[in-house]
């Protein structure tokens, strides 16, 4: 017998030995636990890889022992109806990307995701959520798209979303939405990297139109199906959309109420002068100096009460707000003035204003700063119109430069004559790198160079063959049809014209 297993406490010989209790006990617990960390997929779900999926079957007890290497869990299209913090049995490490669309979830209990602290995706569309409490997604912060369209969401707390800094898409069409704070991509921990965010199909009847521009100036921000009140500002926002071919706009243009009211000659466009600009305007201006720059197109007196935006590459400022100490003021003429400028205020600043029209493609509502040297400056934000002329400047040039090159190289080695051999007339090849275009061979066959005579030759060095040392080699000569340039032996002058006899050169 083993030492080490005859001395165990409480065991005795085989014959009237007795297993202390406690120890088998502990022994159990070993192998119970050896199995319990390694949990099997369930009869219900379909297991493959990386993947669970149990879709369609009817759970209402969210108490579940999943395999802990899974990437992707389905639990959709089923009865759930609360979320609980122990809904699962272990952490999800691995799990990626969480489905639980198309159930009945009204309740989400806090800290309940996390036991997913690495999800990037997940998915409760067409639940039945009403509010968003500041707790609801806590430790979600690596979540990068989040599905909450079809629920009936009337109310989200500004900090809900203070865990997803990660969060680059957020979808919230068809809830019972009233207000929205357009603020939370500002707010500290928020999601500052957010550039998709879907709010059509809700109840949204204002539109605060300088969040709307700060956000739109990164992101895409659909707003279609809403019933907006369709005042100047907001024809202000649609207009500067549709010049700039704002593609969330564009995409569902008819589904926007307000639509109906651009071209019809409200009194917005009382405001506007007939005559924009048909160029993009440069201001230049020493860094640390101010700069007034007024609003293209925009006439003056500017009846009381009419706002104007400037959406700069930094902010968005307006002319209802006086603020002495910023650096960014918009008056109520609309003038726009930039105290102490810096090297980064350089770009595109767009003065949006309600005009009761489209704006023609010529018209430019938009100028360019340029803080210091234009020179040295980095102007950024530039229209896409700029942008494209630049790109074909410049595809214009290189292409020109290519074709250039083809065709002298074309002129060069087109047709070239070829070299007889001395002793027999045959074709030698003359290495296979001499190369001579001539204008007449039978005068280099003759020997008779003429001043009127053309002829370019490129010849590299040929290794001498020294079987023909002291045998003079006579000239190329092309027997074949020729355009010359030369003089007839009847004193006329031929250009271009095909010649077959020799006799008539003279």
């Amino acid at each position: 017998m083993h030492p080490a297993v005859s001395h165990l406490p409480g065991r005795t010989d085989i014959g009237g030995s007795r297993w202390n209790p406690g120890f088998v006990a502990f022994l159990l617990s070993l192998c119970l636990g050896a199995l319990s960390s390694v949990a099997t997929c369930p009869l219900y779900c379909l297991c493959a890889s990386d993947i669970i999926s149990c879709s369609g079957r009817n759970l209402s007890v969210a108490r579940f022992d999943f395999p802990s290497y899974a990437t992707r869990l389905d639990l959709s299209h089923n009865a759930l109806t609360v979320l609980p913090l122990d809904w699962i049995s272990q952490p999800f490490d691995r799990l990626s990307t969480l489905v639980l669309s198309r159930n009945s979830i009204s309740q989400i209990e806090t800290n309940a995701f996390a036991v997913t602290p690495h999800l990037l995706q997940l998915d409760l569309s067409s639940n039945q959520l009403t509010v968003l409490n500041s707790s609801i997604f806590t430790g979600l912060t690596e979540l990068r798209e989040l599905l909450l369209f079809g629920n009936q969401i009337i109310q989200i707390n500004p900090e809900a979303f203070s865990d997803l800094r990660s969060l680059k898409r957020l979808y919230l069409s068809g809830n019972r939405l009233e207000d929205f704070p357009y603020g939370l991509y500002q707010e500290p921990g928020g999601p500052l990297n957010l550039t998709f965010l879907d709010l059509s199909n809700n109840r949204l009847s204002k539109a605060p139109v300088q969040s709307l521009l700060s956000f739109s100036r990164q992101s895409g921000i659909y707003l279609q199906e809403n019933p907006f009140v369709c005042d100047c500002t907001l024809l202000a926002l649609i207009e500067y959309w549709m010049w700039k071919q704002y593609r969330p706009l564009l995409d569902f243009r008819v589904k926007y109420p307000c639509m109906d009211n651009i071209g019809q000659g409200s009194q917005c466009s009382k405001q506007v002068s007939s005559k924009m600009p048909l160029e993009e305007k440069t201001f230049q201006v020493e860094p640390g100096k101010w700069l007034q720059v007024p609003c293209p197109g925009l006439a003056l007196p500017v009846q009381e009460g009419l706002v104007v935006f400037w959406v700069t590459p930094s902010i968005v400022v307006n002319s209802s707000t006086n603020d002495s100490n910023a650096r960014l003021t918009v008056f109520p003429n609309g003038t726009l003035e930039i105290r102490g400028a810096l090297i980064e205020d350089s770009g595109t600043f767009g003065c949006v204003t309600g005009r009761g029209r489209s704006y023609e493609p010529n018209e430019f509502p938009e100028v360019i700063v340029v803080v210091g040297n234009s020179s040295t400056t980095s102007v950024s934000g530039l229209t896409h119109r700029s942008g494209a002329e630049h790109f074909n400047t410049a595809f214009t040039t290189l292409a020109s430069c290519v074709i250039s090159i083809v065709l002298v190289l074309l002129y060069l080695y087109l047709t070239p004559c070829r070299c007889r051999d001395a002793r027999g007339g045959g074709s030698t090849g003359c290495g296979g790198r001499a190369f001579i275009l001539c204008s007449d061979p039978r005068e280099v066959e003759s020997g008779d160079r003429r001043s009127n005579g053309k002829r370019v030759a490129f010849l590299e060095p040929q290794a001498e063959d020294l079987t023909d040392i002291g045998s003079p080699k006579p000239p190329a000569l092309n027997l074949g049809h020729v355009t010359t340039e030369g003089i007839l032996k009847n004193g006329s002058r031929t250009v271009g014209q095909t010649l077959t006899d020799p006799a008539q050169i003279a």
